[in-house]
């Protein structure tokens, strides 16, 4: 344990003879808190392990309700200490008891006396073994030695059975000694006489001190029979010599006695001892013959050989507009034949009944893809034709797997054909499998190749080789190697017990593998034994970072809280990753980390109810009542990861042999053991903000039938980065990045009072930067601080290379820590891409804690790059984009609303939000009030609630300008309110939109990583919805925007950053209390702005086109993906209008656009701007960056240029 170590003063144990009730070994410091609040009383105390140091503890204190924290340190001699300031000498004691005892007496230098000590929450024994659910009895777990011992857990310690307080335990001891000290008194005194007499007159034996011995071994006569019992079934598998001795001597025990019963005793001893000591190499000898005797199955012979991918022919047809469809006599079928190999693509089209008319375009001509998100089988394509002119088509798929099966053949074709010496994407496999402790069969190549049930790959890239397989299996107790046959290197292969993790590589990418760690945690019975816990493997390739985490949780339908505790303890145990990383659980320390496994979460619903819906293949209703969806909802587990659409059927309990039964009834010892159909096989992954992933499967095999479960596939797309080498060396100062914070704020969910510093990591700095102490703190409720850190307490950070392409694929962690115990509150990650610029960018994200919610963190921030590092080039997944504002208007005819439209569009718009605001604040503020205030059952999430900020007297800025009537106040509480409806358990990975489209759990169009939304809003009233669906809107728009697409106002000078804009959205996480949600996102809709709206102040980031809807405050910006060419500029437009290069001249004042662009070197856009009417330079003050787009700007770097210039221009005609 972390805090019971060595101990002070000649190897005394520092929690005396045994740990005191006060003294909590593994607890939380928010689980601290929370004890103490509930104590309520000033001086009540509890003692914990540090979360900080090893070895070290920390002393917790409540006075005004505050609680206070001190750490207590061993010194060199392990003598322990409370930590003082600097020049005070300390007071040293051996023990934590001795020095508790001290500061139990008044005026010691604490903020008060120790007075009410909290003690551990003591738990009820029950049956903690956890037997498999399979359908072969599996052999139980060894039992306790004492049925009145207590378990050991998170807040005991696992080298004591019973725990008492030090008096306690010599009254307990003292009777047990003394009546054994009777019993040999009693023999000496009397029958030891008798002893005498009997050998005088020729006696063989001693019958009194064999019975005053049975008397004093009565006890262990006890202990050794049921850990005898306990091992039988494992001597009856494995060792069948001793296994007849122990069957007898169990038989024998039950009518034993007399002068046997000591003989009898030693001779248990002497077979258990034997058995303890042979067992695990017959074990190993047994389980290595049956590896031998049923060898492992070798994958499919396509997997084991790369081979020359085919050519592909895809059947579609031509996407065209109304008024082209007079062209009579042109067919409109193509056939498409991509050419890996070749790196061609042919689109071929029928002009005649035998003759064809086709043109082949080599891979670099081919520009973009563009897929509809609304047609979700069309894809429009870019070619370059002659004389630097590109021309984009639509095209209509069979199907929307046939459309993904192209992309993915055309992306490999581009990577096999790219002139880049590293890959910036790369293919991953993961499975799961709960093998039910039998062998596999013959062939798995349904699982590899991911065919079967659910989202599955087309026929025409299911063969294509991936490069990474990783391979989860649990109840896997026969083969050592499995899957490892693959032709593939092995990067890692990690057991625990019988549940294992292989993770393998392409040959060609073994030298891009560095830095592999290997782990394993045990979550079984006490933490103690492996067969529930979770293995995990973790490295980089190449300068991203991947971990991996194969788990078996706790089965049961009822034992949820359990499950979740496995998966905490996992989420903190589980060493991997970088070591300087510790303050972060592994799920902050990855570019991607993928957790799959039999997690054993159920269905809560009637078992025929359950059966129904699985025979109709209605899904929906049944993941709504998944134990795991509503676990997440609640922000219990899991917090910020996401999952794939699940559309096939629970993999969990089949009758063996077949699949098309449910076995979910089963007789135990214990009675009639019910385990309804779930799906308890799962793989979810979390990423870094603005990173690129895409899950391109996802579903189970339904030919593999040995065990009771089906084995569980997906595939994931995913960017990479290479090990970037500067072209031009170090910078020197004049070209150096640099980091700059504005200033930072948090809400840390907390009732201590102390002071906070910032701690930043990264890979692109040289070592962790530290801020100084927080210089703002604030405070409306006892269990919510809020800190702020203007830039004079924020730190400059220099990355070690200043190259822009670099710098937007880092992300720096930051962990907030108190400077009382060095512990963090909450940690979170930011992404550098969206930050980079002249002006500061404002950033807004959750804070968490082994992994939970503890609050928010907003901020203003800048990465200031040289002009000579500004130089770029676009990823392979950028290449492909997605078109979420279709308007199906002709070719050649520009899009752009007018400004007249757009103010027309939001006067409607605002009226319809006026009316639905005032609708929703009369329902809901008494609601909002009783559930805030009233309510003292609350929830522990309902700090995440947008209301809280609102109701608790946080600022709101925008608030205030609103009329007083409009919101919520709880001095006008109406507890008769009607309350909001609840908000849909199955609406987990995204909220209700207006737009159309299938639900899908990522929300930027397969470029941009965005974790699911904190948490459903409530659904608005029918009427609301009606009027946003009737409004004359020219495109459709979600009805709930994202953090990015709200215009944030910028702080103004000298004051410190306001909370109102963002804090009042909350810190998500579908806690209980969502009933002012709705309130906070009306009130967000009025201050969104449309595209072609000028910006409300030249600070404000503009509106970002094409941003995913969604509440998470992941980011407050996201760098835009690439987006599609508009279809007016795309048919005859010269190829530089769209493909431009970086310049960095800045001069202005000329007198036309065209001079204007030709100084800053970018006169390429001149065509599109004057194509889009920006003909004017006074005109142009008003352009947006989705202007800049429609007209064809569409590098990141090239229209900050534009913007920046014009910015400047502003600014010397407001001086003159």
């Amino acid at each position: 344990m972390a805090g019971g170590g060595g101990g002070g003063g000649g190897g005394v144990s520092p929690l005396g003879p045994a740990p005191p009730m006060w003294y909590h070994r593994d607890l939380s410091r928010a689980a601290a808190e929370e004890l103490l609040a509930r104590a309520g009383r000033d001086g009540s105390f509890l003692v914990r392990d540090s979360e900080s140091v090893n070895g070290a503890y920390a002393l917790c204190v409540l006075f005004q309700k505050h609680v206070h924290t001190y750490r207590i340190l061993p010194d060199d001699e392990g003598f322990l200490a409370v930590q003082t300031s600097q020049g005070v000498q300390p007071k040293r004691f051996k023990t934590l008891p001795e020095l508790v005892s001290l500061y139990l007496q008044p005026s010691q230098g604490l903020v008060t006396t120790l007075l009410y000590p909290v003690d551990r929450e003591e738990t009820a024994v029950s049956d903690d073994r956890d037997y498999s659910d399979g359908e072969d009895e599996k052999p139980p777990l060894p039992p306790r030695s004492a049925s009145t011992s207590t378990p050991p857990g998170p807040d005991t310690p696992t080298d004591s059975r019973v725990e008492l307080t030090p008096t306690d335990t010599k009254a307990a001891v003292t009777p047990a000694a003394n009546g054994l000290s009777t019993i040999s008194h009693e023999y000496l005194k009397g029958s030891y006489a008798l002893d005498l007499e009997a050998v005088k007159q020729g006696a063989c034996s001693l019958p009194h001190l064999n019975k005053t011995l049975v008397a004093s071994c009565k006890r262990l006569n006890g202990e050794v029979d049921k850990v005898l019992s306990g091992l039988e079934i494992l001597s009856k598998v494995f060792d069948q010599q001793s296994a007849f001795m122990v069957s007898k001597m169990i038989q024998q025990s039950v009518n034993q006695g007399g002068d046997q019963e000591l003989e009898n005793l030693v001779t248990k001893l002497a077979i258990l001892k034997d058995l303890l000591s042979s067992i695990e190499k017959k074990a190993l000898k047994a389980l290595q013959d049956m590896s031998l005797s049923s060898p492992c199955s070798p994958p499919p012979l396509s997997m084991r050989h790369s081979k020359a991918i085919p050519v592909q022919a895809f059947e579609v047809k031509l996407d065209v507009y109304l008024a082209e469809l007079t062209k009579i006599g042109k067919s409109q079928k193509y056939t498409l034949s991509v050419d890996v190999e070749g790196g061609r693509l042919v689109v071929m089209k029928k002009v005649k009944d035998s003759q064809e008319d086709w043109t082949t375009f080599t891979h670099d001509k081919i520009r973009q893809l563009i897929k509809s998100q609304r047609v979700q089988n069309k894809l429009g394509i870019v070619f370059e034709k002659e004389k630097d002119k590109s021309q984009r088509k639509d095209f209509i798929f069979a199907s929307a797997k046939k459309r993904e099966a192209f992309c993915q053949l055309l992306q490999l074709m581009k990577n096999k054909h790219s002139n880049q010496d590293e890959p910036d994407m790369i293919s991953i496999f993961i499975g799961t499998w709960n093998m039910g402790s039998v062998p596999s069969p013959k062939s798995v190549a349904s699982w590899v190749l991911c065919r079967g049930l659910g989202k599955t790959l087309d026929e025409m890239t299911v063969t294509i080789p991936h490069d990474l397989y990783v391979f989860g299996t649990q109840e896997n107790s026969v083969c050592e190697r499995e899957w490892t046959e693959l032709d593939y290197k092995p990067i890692a292969v990690q057991t625990l017990w019988n549940i294992k993790i292989a993770v393998l590589v392409k040959p060609e990418h073994e030298n891009r593998i560095s830095h592999v760690g290997m782990s394993s945690v045990k979550t079984g019975i006490a933490n103690t034994l492996g067969n529930k816990g979770a293995v995990g493997v973790s490295f980089m390739f190449n300068g991203t970072s991947f971990g991996f985490v194969n788990c078996h949780l706790t089965s049961g339908n009822e034992k949820i809280a359990r499950r979740n505790q496995n998966y905490l303890d996992i989420l903190r145990l589980l060493s991997l990753g970088d070591k300087q990383l510790s303050s972060f659980d592994i799920s902050l320390r990855f570019t991607h980390l993928f957790w799959l496994g039999d997690l054993n979460y159920r269905l809560d619903m009637d078992i025929q109810e359950i059966l129904n819906y699985i025979n109709r293949k209605e899904f929906e209703p049944l993941l709504k009542v998944d134990q795991l969806n509503l676990e997440r909802e609640k922000n219990k587990v899991f917090l910020r990861f996401a999952e794939e659409e699940i559309s096939f059927p629970p993999t969990y309990r089949y009758e063996r042999g077949s699949r098309d039964t449910y076995v979910w009834q089963k007789q135990k010892a214990t009675g009639m053991r019910t385990n309804v159909p779930s799906w308890c096989d799962r793989i979810l992954w979390k990423s870094y903000p603005e990173t690129h992933i895409v899950c391109n499967s996802y579903g189970c095999t339904d030919d593999i039938v040995t065990s009771d479960h089906s084995p569980v596939f997906a595939t994931f797309e995913v960017g990479v980065t290479s090990q970037f080498v500067s072209k031009k060396g170090l910078p020197k100062s004049s070209e150096q990045a640099y980091i700059e914070f504005e200033s930072i704020e948090a809400i840390v969910k907390t009732a201590s009072r102390t002071k906070f510093f910032i701690e930043f990591y990264s890979t692109c700095l040289e070592e962790f930067k530290k801020s100084y102490e927080n210089d703002t703190q604030s405070s409306d409720n006892v269990n919510f601080l809020r800190v702020g850190w203007s830039n004079k307490q924020l730190t400059t950070l220099k990355p070690l290379l200043s190259e822009i392409e670099y710098l937007q694929d880092q992300h720096l962690l930051l962990t907030v820590k108190s400077l009382d115990g060095y512990e963090s509150y909450g940690e979170c990650v930011l992404a550098l891409k969206s930050m980079i610029g002249s002006t500061a960018q404002q950033f807004h994200t959750y804070l968490s804690h082994r992994g939970e919610e503890t609050g928010n963190i907003r901020g203003s921030m800048r990465v200031r790059v040289p002009s000579e590092r500004m130089g770029t080039r676009e990823r392979l997944y950028e290449w492909i984009s997605v078109d979420k504002d279709e308007t199906g208007g002709p070719k050649g005819k520009s899009t752009m609303v007018s400004r007249v439209g757009h103010e027309y569009v939001k006067s409607v718009h605002s009226a319809l939000l006026i009316l639905l605001y005032i609708i929703y604040s009369k329902m809901q503020k008494a609601e909002c009030f009783i559930k805030i205030y009233g309510d003292p059952s609350i929830s522990k999430n309902s700090y995440n609630n947008p209301a809280y900020y609102i109701l608790e007297g946080v600022p709101n800025q925008s608030a205030a300008a609103l009329s007083p009537e409009l919101l919520p106040s709880p001095t006008s509480a109406n507890p008769q309110a009607a309350k909001a409806p609840p908000p849909s358990a199955g609406a987990r990975t995204k909220p209700p939109c207006v737009a159309s489209g299938p639900p899908h759990p990522r929300t930027v169009g397969s470029t941009l990583n965005r974790p699911p939304p904190d948490f459903p809003p409530p659904p608005l009233p029918k009427g609301a919805l009606e009027m946003v669906a009737e409004a004359p809107f020219p495109k459709p728009r979600p009805l709930y925007p994202d953090l990015a697409e709200v215009r944030i106002p910028a702080a103004g000078p000298g004051a410190p950053l306001g909370l109102g804009e963002g804090f009042r959205r909350g810190g998500g996480g579908g806690g209980d209390d969502q009933s002012c949600s709705v309130l906070q996102m009306a009130k967000t809709l009025s201050e969104s702005e449309f595209p072609g709206q000028p910006p409300r102040a030249p600070s404000a980031p503009p509106p970002l086109r094409g941003q995913p809807m969604g509440l998470g405050l992941d980011a407050c910006r996201t760098f835009p993906p690439r987006n599609p060419i508009t279809e007016s500029i795309a048919e005859d437009m010269p190829e530089e209008a769209l493909w431009g290069s970086s310049s960095s001249s800045l001069s202005v004042g000329e007198s036309s656009v065209g001079e204007w662009l030709q100084r800053l070197g970018l006169e390429r856009y001149e065509q599109g701007l004057l194509h889009n009417g920006w003909d004017d330079l006074e005109f142009l003050s008003d352009i947006t960056e989705e202007d800049l787009e429609e007209a064809g700007v569409l590098d990141p770097t090239h229209k900050q240029i534009l913007l920046e210039s014009l910015r400047q221009q502003q600014q010397q005609q407001q001086q003159k």
